[in-house]
């Protein structure tokens, strides 16, 4: 048996995180809960470890920003 202990009666406990960490989390499962989202992040994810990727500031500047 897990550490959960079960009871007759429901037994809150309270987890307390910051706005952005929440919203984070969110967006993760959003993303994690949808197959064509999900292997979209895992390609981007591959393709960063095989260094093909560029730099934030040099597509910035490919864009004239």
């Amino acid at each position: 048996m897990s550490e959960a202990e079960y009871y007759g009666e429901h037994k809150a406990h309270w987890v307390t995180i910051s706005s952005d960490e929440y919203e984070s989390m969110k967006a993760t499962l959003e993303i994690l809960s949808d197959p064509k989202l999900r292997d979209e992040a895992l390609k981007g994810k591959t393709q960063a470890k095989q260094g093909k990727v560029k730099k934030l500031e040099d597509v910035k500047k490919s864009l004239g920003f």
